[in-house]
């Protein structure tokens, strides 16, 4: 995203519930608030100008006392495999390591298409909380080892890049992903 500073909008208040006005907000970002208060996970929320890399999310982590994590939508090489891999957002992601690490070859960046269709988001947006809207199971979440063992907190978007949250790494391990019936793989990547 080329913005200056001065057009990169972030909301100076620092928000613990959903959006009072819901007028402007998508389905898909109603429906992620809907599903965490359901499941009793508290987060802390903030909204800005859209993001489209983990750059963008630089004052965005200052302000929630986090580091966003880099969610990366991959798929094998005859894409019939999808993935969703969490990573700290200052790590370098290299495709072998992961590859070896999972037992598939050929690892891509998948195309915006099964994006849309299996999670409900585009480019730019894409977040664990995604996951919700997969009921098929068609995309297996990869989890880095060093964002459950070193991140108390993750942050990452509500299946738009308008806002972010701030939740807790065991809300989404115990709560969040149980509820969704998805499991994850931990990989370790260096």
């Amino acid at each position: 995203m080329n913005t200056t500073a001065a057009s990169f909008f972030i909301d100076p208040n620092l928000y613990t519930n959903r959006p009072q006005d819901p007028a402007g907000r998508l389905p898909k970002e109603l429906r992620t608030y809907d599903l965490l208060d359901q499941l009793g996970i508290s987060y802390q929320r903030i909204d800005h100008s859209p993001t489209a890399t983990i750059q963008d999310c630089q004052d965005i982590d200052k302000r929630l006392g986090i580091e966003i994590c880099k969610n990366l939508f991959l798929c094998n090489g005859q894409k019939t495999k999808f993935y969703l891999l969490m990573l700290p957002g200052t790590k370098k992601f290299r495709t072998a390591v992961l590859s070896k690490q999972i037992g598939s070859s050929r690892l891509s960046f998948a195309e915006p298409e099964p994006m849309q269709q299996f999670l409900d988001i585009t480019p730019g947006s894409v977040s664990v909380l995604g996951l919700m809207n997969d009921w098929e199971n068609r995309v297996q979440l990869l989890i880095d080892k060093s964002v459950i063992d070193c991140h108390e907190w993750i942050g990452c978007h509500p299946c738009i890049n308008t806002s972010s949250l701030k939740i807790a790494t065991s809300d989404l391990l115990e709560k969040f992903l149980p509820a969704i019936h998805h499991s994850y793989i931990l990989v370790d990547l260096p």
